[in-house]
């Protein structure tokens, strides 16, 4: 799945998404872009959109979007709050409830979400 991680998260972070093709909002070049604005960037070349800004289910209709929007409940924006945990089970329950599969999957449930290692992300929009 090609995922696109909203400018305020760590660039790190695209590496704790093994099996997918994530990059940064600046790594895509599109920095500084309002979130309207970003949202109508990603459409047709994401999937999934990964945030942390809990407001954006407020201030855009995340629900008509064509790809997944998934915010992380963290408590700041580093890298070690936001890391997901990897459940001693989490080979055996890749989709279980709170895991980034579950989310993207709740999210856009029309598309075959594939399986990652290290699942941890509470909600989706």
């Amino acid at each position: 799945m090609r995922l696109i991680l909203d400018e305020c998260l760590p660039k790190r972070l695209t590496r704790e998404l093994p099996g997918h093709d994530s990059v940064t909002v600046p790594m895509a070049g599109l920095a500084g872009l309002q979130n309207g604005d970003l949202l109508r960037q990603i459409s047709g070349k994401f999937e999934g959109f990964i945030t942390i800004d809990g407001n954006l289910a407020h201030q855009q209709n995340t629900g008509k979007l064509p790809f997944g929007v998934v915010v992380l409940a963290a408590s700041s924006n580093k890298i070690e709050d936001i890391r997901p945990q990897n459940p001693p089970d989490a080979e055996t329950r890749p989709s279980c409830p709170g895991s980034l599969n579950a989310a993207l999957r709740a999210s856009a449930p029309s598309r075959e979400i594939p399986d990652l290692k290290n699942p941890r992300i509470p909600r989706a929009l």
